[in-house]
């Protein structure tokens, strides 16, 4: 059974960072793109960041662009989203998600269950 588990999430200032990570087990990492997303109370799941199966191409929300960077180690089979200038607006459950490399959030095969970040004022 895929099993994807995001770690990192926490209560941070506005203008801090945090990174977070995607620890992946039962599959083959190396073989799907790697997605984050995220949802805030009373909005929908929202696309922020692919990376390619290489970890040569990446795409963001235009959103995070600038702030956010988002990486992969295969030999870990974990991925990583690296947050810094964070703002109240950041404040969601992030979501990390495998499949194409697509900001499209019906795209993906498999989710993990989400790690909260919230950014305080």
């Amino acid at each position: 059974q895929v099993q994807l588990v995001e770690s990192g999430g926490g209560l941070v200032q506005a203008g801090g960072s945090l990174r977070l990570s995607c620890a992946a087990s039962e599959f083959t990492f190396s073989y799907y793109a790697m997605g984050w997303f995220r949802q805030a109370p009373g909005k929908e799941r929202e696309f922020v960041a692919a990376i390619r199966r290489s970890g040569d191409n990446t795409l963001y929300a235009d959103s995070v662009k600038g702030r956010f960077t988002i990486s992969r180690d295969n030999a870990k089979n974990t991925m990583y989203l690296q947050m810094n200038s964070l703002k109240p607006e950041d404040t969601a459950v992030y979501y990390c998600a495998a499949g194409p490399y697509s900001g499209n959030i019906k795209s993906y095969n498999y989710w993990g269950q989400g790690t909260q970040v919230t950014v305080s004022s």
